[in-house]
């Protein structure tokens, strides 16, 4: 390879060695500051949507979501993979296998999102809303925004790749800061685009959709440019070749496809929810409840759940990689602690400010207010259990281990709170409590069978072989 115009930077060697809590610390602070600057920009979204549109503006982008991540999930699931093989090639101190592992994601990941995702899903776009009962008037506002975000996909995708790359190799602060710009970016032009400014019209929902996919393209294209320029953990040249390495890319999808199949799982089991919930009496209500408590307002604990996954992952492959599987179980605790005291924070808000936030989001209807207080405090609780989920998800996906997350999440995601709620409708017809217990219930599950299958520590003689001379990193290296 060339060599880049700037040296490389050294790999942070804190994370196998020394203190596991500072070490834990390092990397997920970056990633939560991130996910809450980034939450808040979408609950601006939904607020300006909520007092420019109404709740059914809200409903739409909430189903909307739901059908997206279904979709594209799947497409994610090779950051995984990547995670997989970046975290434990770092740990192994090797950093050209990082960067080769990094570009072949880059390239892989490209073709996927231009010439299967934008198209299908632009075709599929109307059949999905119905799928879920979203009502006539939700659909209006859903299907130019599901087809935006379809279309367009690619800058965002990109941009969650190349930071899930950052974040695996041991650097989270580099996609702090860009996710920081792109977040500012988003909102900037979603206040212009949403409600209108001077020239430019007032596109409603549409134009969350709008502001997001541009501030994805343009940031991602900045990510990019880091790699090419030096300077950073990893490092792309211009003389790699755009041709496929089969190797690594059947690792890639090894790793990563239970994970795409587990996040399909989770989000069909979330979509048959949306439909359970569409079912309802008072559906258009009970969806803007839904998608304004549970995915918006209830990220205050997934915001620190998600970094604290990230950053299980990275402690749990990249001490697997060095050799220290003990280290690897010390840091997912570590995390899980961390986890359940700000769940514990969070949900303390949730019960006693109900009205204070869903005055956020300009809902005053009656009925959805009721509703969303309603699930508020069933939320108060299921944070303990999803923080603790996420975390020893994290610790089972950063050693290799993707199926056992794939296999708990179709038990505890779709199979409980599905079932629980199409059974439930059989006999007597649903009220929104049961659904909100279902998902309770689901969330305790995938957090008693995430911690027991960890425990067994079967990960431990899990290895990663991409067909080259060095074949077999971890500790049972041949």
């Amino acid at each position: 390879m060339a060599d880049n115009p700037r040296p490389r930077k050294a790999f942070d060697r804190s994370i196998v060695e020394g203190s596991v809590a500072r070490a834990v610390w390092r990397l997920a602070w970056p990633t939560v500051i991130l996910n809450v600057v980034g939450g808040l920009q979408g609950i601006v979204d939904h607020a300006m949507v909520g007092h420019y549109v109404g709740y059914v503006g809200n409903a739409a982008i909430g189903v909307s979501w739901q059908i997206f991540l279904v979709v594209v999930v799947f497409l994610s699931s090779i950051f995984t993979g990547m995670g997989v093989l970046v975290a434990r090639f770092a740990g192994a101190d090797d950093p050209d296998r990082v960067n080769r592992t990094v570009y072949q994601a880059f390239l892989t990941t490209s073709i996927l999102s231009l010439a299967v995702v934008a198209p299908v899903g632009y075709l599929l776009s109307p059949a999905l809303l119905g799928l879920v009962n979203a009502t006539a008037e939700v659909q209006v506002e859903a299907l130019p925004y599901l087809r935006i975000m379809f279309v367009f996909n690619f800058g965002m995708m990109m941009f969650f790749m190349l930071s899930g790359a950052f974040r695996s190799a041991g650097d989270a602060r580099t996609p702090m800061r860009l996710g920081i710009w792109y977040t500012l970016l988003n909102l900037v032009l979603n206040v212009v685009l949403i409600r209108g400014l001077g020239p430019i019209p007032a596109f409603g929902t549409t134009g969350a959709a709008m502001g997001t996919v541009i501030a994805g393209a343009a940031v991602s294209i900045v990510t990019v440019a880091l790699f090419f320029t030096g300077g950073q953990v990893i490092t792309f040249d211009r003389a790699m070749s755009w041709r496929p390495d089969l190797g690594i890319i059947r690792q890639l999808f090894h790793f990563g496809i239970p994970a795409g199949i587990q996040g399909v799982a989770m989000n069909v089991g979330g979509v048959l929810l949306l439909r359970f919930v569409g079912s309802l009496e008072q559906s258009a209500e009970a969806q803007a409840a839904y998608t304004v408590t549970y995915t918006q307002l209830f990220s205050l604990v997934s915001w620190t759940s998600v970094g604290l996954m990230g950053a299980a992952a990275a402690m749990a492959g990249q001490n697997l990689g060095a050799g220290k599987p003990e280290r690897s179980v010390e840091g997912v605790r570590a995390a899980a602690g961390i986890g359940l005291a700000g769940a514990a924070l969070v949900g303390g808000i949730f019960l006693a400010a109900p009205q204070l936030l869903l005055g956020i989001f300009g809902m005053d209807d009656p009925a959805v207010v009721d509703l969303s207080v309603q699930l508020l405090r069933y939320l108060a609780v299921s944070g303990f259990f999803i923080t603790v989920a996420l975390t020893y998800t994290g610790g089972l996906q950063g050693t290799g281990d993707t199926r056992s997350p794939l296999y708990i999440s179709i038990v505890s995601q779709v199979v409980i709170p599905v079932g629980m709620c199409a059974v439930i409708d059989a006999v007597r017809g649903l009220d929104p409590s049961d659904i909100w217990l279902a998902i309770v219930l689901g969330h305790f599950t995938r957090a008693v069978l995430s911690v027991a299958r960890f425990r067994q520590q079967k990960w431990r003689n899990i290895q990663v072989d991409i067909g080259d001379a060095q074949r077999g990193v971890g500790p049972n290296t041949s």
